[in-house]
């Protein structure tokens, strides 16, 4: 059963309007506007560093354009090297509540992860992949049907996620 505001966007959709894609902080002091038409499916990754940004069992992220976020308010920015590359990611956090809002990484330049919960309507994503389950937490069980790679995904998996698709299960 739909609750009412899922109701509202459906009714509102039908009706040829649009709902806004925003977001923000915890505090509310940074807020965001995405240039998208439709919320982007999500992914949460269960590496052991998501578990501890997040304090939480994985991260859950959508792969949005960079160019598409319009934010405002106190963003701080820090970089960090990853991977045996050398690859640097870039955090944006907000600079009183130190939410994180997304991070880009010089390995897929103009693609950001913006955080699925910083969303507006996030009771409203769907998470369409889970990422590095070698590393899940044993509670966890992959929902049947949703696509899940022990590690990285595939680069076919990668492009479907940056394209906002439906990946294939592996």
């Amino acid at each position: 059963m739909k609750d009412a505001g899922t109701r509202r966007s459906s009714l509102l959709g039908w009706l040829g309007f649009t709902m806004a894609l925003t977001g923000g902080c915890n505090c509310g002091q940074v807020r965001y506007r995405l240039a998208l038409e439709v919320l982007p499916g999500t992914y949460a990754c269960h590496c052991h560093q998501c578990q501890r940004w997040s304090g939480s069992a994985f991260s859950q992220s959508a792969f949005i354009p960079e160019d598409s976020i319009a934010i405002s308010g106190p963003v701080v920015c820090f970089e960090r090297e990853i991977g045996a590359a050398g690859a640097i990611q870039t955090q944006r956090v907000c600079g009183a509540c130190h939410s994180r809002i997304y991070n880009t990484t010089t390995t897929r330049p103009g693609v950001a992860a913006i955080r699925a919960g910083t969303l507006d309507r996030s009771d409203e994503v769907e998470c369409v992949a889970h990422i590095f389950t070698a590393y899940r937490q044993g509670w966890f069980a992959i929902p049947e049907g949703v696509a899940s790679w022990p590690e990285g995904p595939s680069a076919e998996g990668f492009q479907a996620l940056i394209r906002g698709e439906r990946p294939k299960p592996s």
